[in-house]
């Protein structure tokens, strides 16, 4: 079993972050199959189209070869470093990754990959390996992720919120309950169960805990040098969105209030932001908190301060009018 031993300091370093690479990287090994790595059947019946079309290129063939079923390359999915992380940050620190630990994890995978191909072994031989790396997940995010990405991140971020309020309120037990049955806190520690590989300490460093939408059931561990240690758990509400899709405002409650301000209330069972919410539906920042403001004078959402950011959510009547 692996455990992190948690000391006084890593309370206060400990952060959350999304990581779109993470997610990018499960949905195209879910789309290579054989498993769906919790990835709906609708979901993969309409990308895998887009996903057979990106297959003959070399790059993507490497990409594909440096995966096991229990395991895949760090550098290509480097730990976020910011709760604001985006893909073009991913990418920047894939460019960025030691290349002593590149080569040292393509041999790796190479040698346990029989059936590689000779155009993958080629890619992964050159010197611009990481270059050619990058280019291809930019392209595969252009056309995988990138339109369904919003809503999925605003997922991730709420998370964020409930999770890191925890935290701060109560201590580590409180945050990390729920967070998935592998991972149990126990005597100053956490212990990640089916886990290999012994006792790490964070020496102070905090750890990165990573919500996702695809891990989804099960968990990912970041625990070896240099990368920051890291948990990718399940986000709260994963398996309803993927199964579901977004919340849908009923006709009655658009056809009252709009349907804008109706989709807005449903979403916000929650809470969430204003630039969250923008960019989960695609609206101007400005619409979303003129919509929110008319919401918020009737009583059917309440709003209160988290750091530097106003969080909304709907009310007991606000509930009732959404049901």
């Amino acid at each position: 079993m692996r455990r992190f031993l948690v000391g006084t300091e890593d309370l206060l370093r400990t952060r959350f972050a999304p990581s779109p690479a993470f997610d990018l990287h499960q949905l195209i090994h879910a789309l290579a199959g054989p498993h769906r790595q919790g990835v709906p059947a609708a979901w993969l019946e309409r990308l895998r189209p887009r996903f057979e079309r990106l297959c003959d290129a070399p790059a993507m063939q490497a990409i594909l070869t440096l995966r096991l079923p229990r395991s895949g390359a760090t550098f290509l999915t480097p730990p976020p470093r910011r709760h604001g992380q985006t893909i073009e940050d991913d990418l920047l620190a894939l460019r960025g990754a030691p290349i002593q630990a590149v080569r040292e994890e393509v041999a790796f995978y190479v040698a346990r990959r029989p059936d590689a191909t000779p155009a993958a072994r080629e890619v992964l031989a050159a010197a611009d390996v990481v270059e050619r790396l990058a280019v291809q997940l930019e392209e595969a995010w252009a056309v995988l992720l990138a339109d369904d990405w919003p809503r999925l991140r605003l997922l991730c971020e709420r998370d964020i919120v409930h999770r890191s309020g925890e935290l701060s309120r109560s201590g580590w037990e409180a945050a990390l309950s729920g967070l998935h049955p592998k991972v149990r806190w126990r005597d100053g520690g956490i212990d990640l169960v089916g886990r290999s590989g012994g006792m790490t300490r964070l020496d102070g460093e905090g750890l990165l805990l990573v919500p996702s939408v695809f891990v989804w059931p099960d968990i990912a561990v970041y625990a070896d040098a240099p990368w920051p240690k890291a948990i990718v758990y399940p986000a709260r509400g994963v398996g309803t969105l993927l199964e579901h899709g977004p919340p849908q405002p009923p006709d009655h409650l658009s056809a009252l209030i709009g349907r804008s301000r109706a989709l807005l209330l449903v979403t916000l069972a929650e809470p969430a932001g204003t630039s969250q919410l923008a960019r989960a539906y695609g609206m101007a920042v400005g619409a979303v908190g003129d919509h929110l403001a008319v919401l918020h004078r009737a009583g059917l959402v309440e709003r209160a301060r988290d750091g530097r950011t106003v969080l909304y959510r709907r009310t007991e009547l606000g509930d009732a009018l959404a049901g």
